[in-house]
């Protein structure tokens, strides 16, 4: 069977349990038409990028998936009735990822901001003084 990477944006008004249940609504259907799932994964509530059907946030999750593409058509059909689901998108896959998924693997790393040097960019002390500039372009008139 075909293996599928499939991840849904839920509302961000729902809780996480109901975005478990949600996930497990979605397991029983693509079980039920012959599929199974490897691997469930939740990222948490996230910022989007740009407002969808007025929500600024969502709550992300991930699906791995072998099932036939029946199956997948029947998930997707759902998803889209489904007034809770933001956004989805389904890959097809030569192998499914084992272990945790980028996503998780980077929640585990230093934050952006805080973790190699506490800052973004360069230091103060390596842009120059601004009066040293500006003296040593008086010396050359």
């Amino acid at each position: 069977m075909p293996l599928y990477e499939h991840v849904f944006i839920a509302r961000q008004d729902i809780s996480p349990q109901q975005v478990e249940g949600l996930t497990e609504t979605l397991k029983a259907l693509v079980e039920a038409n012959g599929g199974k799932i490897a691997k469930t994964e939740y990222w948490g509530l996230k910022s989007l990028a740009y407002r969808i059907k007025k929500n600024r946030k969502g709550h992300y999750s991930l699906l791995n998936i072998d099932a036939p593409h029946a199956a997948m058509a029947e998930l997707e059909r759902q998803e889209r009735i489904n007034e809770d689901v933001i956004r989805f998108m389904t890959i097809r896959v030569d192998e499914l990822e084992e272990g945790e998924s980028a996503m998780l693997r980077s929640r585990g790393r230093d934050d952006r901001r805080g973790g190699r040097g506490g800052g973004r960019g360069r230091d103060r002390s390596d842009r120059g003084d601004r009066s040293d500039r500006d003296n040593s372009s008086n010396d050359k008139e």
